[in-house]
């Protein structure tokens, strides 16, 4: 086949649901042997687009070819059968069945008698993961699995359909650095079996790194397209929000105010020991620590998740005792959880139920529902943050990343805490949403607020942080006032790797 001749193309794609254009005559080539980045905000359409990609969406209008073969894809199955696949950041598995059930469900192969062929699938798993270079035993339990190993399994099971357009939705949200590093190899190796592969990541550096072409669609619509070499970042987010973003990182410079919080000497049995620290009103904090740092573990448990940590908690100098979320919510501390979705949101609520929740006995006091009053209140938290939604009635499920991470902070906000602590805040969301979650987080100390902010990009916890607390293995290694960021030391701190204490 021609090299220059797409193997699947998109033309003139609409999708419509009521009041909403998720695509708007949309086009997209993939190549055998090459990476197409797709770029966009979130609320571009991108995983609409997928969905179309893979059977799960009939478009309104437009055509889909193969080979320059137009075809119709009215459900996954047409699409697996043709060797359409995708790969998503949370695939779903099976913990309690095996490495090779994984692979092959849904799809088990059979003897004639019309029996599982159980040594067959065993056979093709191995075969299949060591074309990827991730030696496991196709008899494992997939509980027992590092998540970077089930990672592996979810690309095998893609492969085992004999795949020739792959989609990678946000694959590397969850791994640590070296399985990022695996997985570019694994690309190298599909690129080089000739899968023409769409990559979905809002990680520049990824897009830079894998990318031989790239893709830009905003607000539903088709932007531009080209090739990789050449382009800058710059360039790129210029397309993708219609407008240049000069700083990512709109740090204001507030007087920091009295201690609000304070935290000696707590300890976790298992988790993290001897924390001690002091929070400013009008200061953001910063905690930067690779995986299994304890950070998540600390501040879960200072929001009363877990109830086994010993130390002194003090707000406003008065000593507290935190033993469950409401108690950390009646004191005025509240927690945007990393898993947004798992944690901090129900999906299937509209927006207006999910920014309520925390206080439903405030606002409705008579122990009657008063929507009224909650739709108000998700009016002013909702329309502050710039939720995009048709109405307030909107489930969450519909939402965008960004936006559904807009919901989770207003969901908070709306308690008017003393102290919120964001978890990851711009975890899988844009650079225009992450620019919006930053400056919002200015406006939150101007105001006065106290944040505590997680983060695992480096950029973004110097660029925001008045303050930065490294942890690592449970304990704090070192804190930098913001005169002695640097980026070497932070990160030296982080790993152990110059004996930084």
């Amino acid at each position: 086949m021609d090299a220059n001749q797409p193997v699947f193309s998109l033309r003139k794609i609409s999708k419509h649901f009521p009041g909403v254009k998720a695509l708007d005559n949309v086009k997209l080539d993939l190549y055998a042997g090459k990476v197409t980045a797709l770029v966009g905000e979130n609320g571009a359409g991108k995983s609409t687009l997928v969905k179309v990609m893979t059977g799960i969406y009939t478009p309104t209008q437009g055509q889909l070819y193969l080979d320059a073969e137009q075809i119709t894809l009215s459900t996954p199955d047409d699409a697996r059968k043709l060797g359409i696949t995708a790969i998503h950041q949370e695939t779903v598995l099976f913990d309690e069945l095996s490495v090779a059930e994984n692979i092959f469900v849904g799809h088990h192969l059979m003897h004639s008698s019309k029996r599982l062929n159980w040594r067959e699938m065993e056979r093709r798993s191995v075969e299949i993961l060591q074309e990827i270079d991730a030696p496991l035993n196709p008899r494992a339990i997939l509980k027992d699995l590092s998540i970077g190993q089930r990672h592996m399994v979810a690309i095998a099971r893609a492969l085992s359909f004999d795949a020739r357009v792959v989609v990678l939705d946000e694959p590397t949200a969850a791994l640590s650095h070296r399985e990022i590093e695996d997985f570019y190899a694994i690309v190298e190796r599909l690129k080089q079996k000739g899968c023409a592969i769409l990559f979905i990541s809002h990680k520049f550096d990824e897009i830079f790194r894998i990318a031989d072409n790239y893709c830009v669609f905003r607000d539903g619509c088709y932007v531009g397209a080209g090739q990789i070499s050449g382009t800058q970042e710059s360039e790129l987010v210029t397309m993708m929000v219609g407008r240049s973003i000069e700083n990512a990182y709109p740090k204001v410079d507030n007087e920091i105010g009295d201690t609000v919080l304070s935290v000696s000497h707590y300890s976790h049995p298992t988790e993290f020991d001897d924390i001690s620290f002091e929070l400013h009103e009008g200061e953001i904090l910063g905690f930067y620590g690779l995986v299994g740092a304890g950070r998540t573990e600390l501040m879960q448990s200072l929001f009363g998740v877990s109830n086994l940590a010993n130390g002194e908690v003090k707000l406003d100098k008065q000593r507290i005792k935190i033993k469950s979320p409401s108690d950390a919510i009646k004191a005025g501390i509240v927690y945007v959880p990393e898993e947004r979705q798992a944690q901090g949101t129900v999906l299937e609520f509209p927006i207006f139920q999910n920014i309520g929740l925390p206080q439903l006995e405030k606002i409705n006091p008579n122990g009657l529902l008063d929507e009224q009053r909650e739709y108000a209140l998700a009016e002013t938290y909702a329309n502050r943050l710039r939720v995009k939604a048709p109405n307030w009635y909107e489930k969450v499920e519909n939402l965008s990343g960004g936006n559904q991470q807009k919901v989770v902070i207003g969901k908070w906000l709306a308690t008017r805490p003393q102290v919120i602590i964001l978890d990851e805040p711009t975890k899988g969301i844009d650079i225009g949403s992450k620019a919006a979650v930053h400056e919002f987080m200015s406006e939150l100390t101007r105001e006065g607020l106290a944040v505590i902010m997680v983060s695992s990009e480096l950029p973004e916890v110097m660029g925001m942080a008045d303050r930065i607390i490294v942890m690592r293995e449970g304990l704090m290694v070192k804190e930098y006032a913001r005169h002695e960021f640097c980026a070497e030391s932070i990160v030296s701190a982080a790993t152990g790797l110059t004996g930084v204490a």
